[in-house]
């Protein structure tokens, strides 16, 4: 393998050999601990999109490194032709965890998601009565997903569906947080599913009215229809609790035993299950969902393979360990504050919202302009590693063990930042 000796070196690799399929900040990364990270030069950055989410823990945390090494010395994968001792401790520790009778094990997000519509698919004919092949899942305008065919066949990003038909049909999409729209589209014949996101955050950090998705819920059991919660970047404690559905919990008890928690049908998790060791994702419902899914019937070689399942136990234990939800919502209001004090003294700045550590500020330009992505190369000048989303949006998502000081420092940085534009 080549030697990298400088970021230039680095970039001009990836430009020549890779597909050209991202539009990366012009830093090249070479180690990370904790909420830093270091670029090959070796100048120190903090981390504000903490590998979008999938890094809550912290990069390279020790207590999901040393799971790694001591599961990646003794077995790695099996496939699930044979049983391993690992599977079934993983699947009743998260079953217990999030509150579900069942779980499907998969590796990526997009493929969490596409499980999940085949799961429901497959409910509906066999639980709902619906007729074959004719099973509608309605989704909201904005939504991200992942990238595979059937899910860009019902984004409206054209920049992801451009040239990429013919689409996957079988799919209703409404406004994002109107349940007027929601209740019309329950009306619809063959409709099994509604799949949303608690928290849009691949739109910008678009955070619904408080209510939505309890009356979501109530609209969808009214109609017989499951509720999916995608909180593949949303959950793992980075909405301030365990889970976006939890709602606004203030106690420090386990979310899920919140007033205000809303237990969804599937729930999709991936990214910070793992804490940015290995893939992981995961499908979770009750007994009388999951069982429509037999032997044969869907699968993957790497799904549930004991090498992700023993890291997955290990990240999800330190979010219990840490407090990381009680610390995300503590900070991420602390960081509000500070941010909305900005957008009040810099013009540039429009409004910042969130919850948690998942928010945003607008820059005050439009969409096609590239301010935010300027601001986002001069705060990497500065030592603050962040990413525009819609043009004129800006995304900060430090991870969740960031300190009161380290948060104070950063939004120190954001503001000298700032007022350099």
């Amino acid at each position: 393998m080549e030697t990298i000796t400088s970021s230039n070196q680095a970039i001009a690799l990836e430009d020549q050999y890779g597909a050209h399929n991202y539009h990366p900040l012009p830093v090249v990364l070479a180690k990370g601990e904790g909420v830093f990270l270091w670029d090959v030069e070796g100048k120190k950055y903090f981390d504000f999109l903490s590998a979008y989410s999938a890094v809550n823990q912290g990069h390279c945390h020790p207590s999901i490194l040393n799971a790694l090494i001591e599961q990646a010395g003794t077995l790695t994968l099996t496939s699930r032709a044979f049983h391993n001792n690992v599977l079934g401790p993983f699947e009743k520790y998260i079953t217990d965890y999030f509150g579900f009778d069942k779980v499907l094990p998969m590796n990526t997000g997009a493929e969490g998601v596409e499980t999940a519509i085949k799961i429901a698919r497959k409910w509906g004919y066999e639980k709902n009565g619906i007729e074959e092949n004719q099973a509608k899942i309605i989704v909201a305008e904005n939504n991200f997903h992942g990238r595979t065919t059937t899910i860009i066949s019902f984004s409206n990003d054209s920049n992801a569906r451009k040239n990429f038909g013919p689409f996957t049909e079988g799919f209703i999409r409404i406004p994002y947080n109107d349940i007027t729209a929601l209740k019309a589209a329950l009306k619809k014949e063959n409709v099994v599913a509604f799949l949303v996101e608690p928290i849009q955050g691949e739109a910008g950090v678009y955070v619904p009215a408080d209510n939505y998705i309890k009356e979501a819920k109530a609209a969808c059991e009214a109609a017989n229809v499951l509720l999916i919660a995608d909180e593949i970047q949303t959950g793992i404690a980075r909405t301030g609790s365990l889970l976006a559905v939890c709602g606004n919990c203030t106690c420090e008890k386990s979310c899920e035993q919140q007033a205000t928690y809303t237990k969804p049908d599937m729930l999709i998790l991936g990214k910070a299950i793992s804490g940015g060791f290995y893939p992981v994702s995961a499908v979770l419902a009750d007994n009388h969902i999951m069982e429509v899914i037999k032997p044969g019937q869907h699968g993957s070689t790497f799904g549930g393979n004991p090498l992700g399942a023993k890291v997955a136990i290990a990240a999800l234990e330190v979010v219990s360990d840490e407090n990381l939800a009680q610390n995300a919502r503590r900070l991420g209001k602390i960081f509000r504050d500070r941010m909305q004090a900005l957008v009040e003294k810099y013009p540039i700045m429009k409004l910042v919202r969130g919850k948690g550590l998942l928010n945003a500020v607008v820059i005050n330009d439009s969409e096609d302009s590239s301010t935010a992505w300027d601001i986002c190369v001069a705060l990497k000048d500065n030592g603050l590693l962040a990413k525009p989303t819609h043009g004129n949006i800006i995304r900060f998502a430090p991870p969740l063990v960031m300190t009161e000081d380290q948060i104070h420092e950063c939004c120190d940085i954001i503001e000298k930042t700032i007022k350099a534009f």
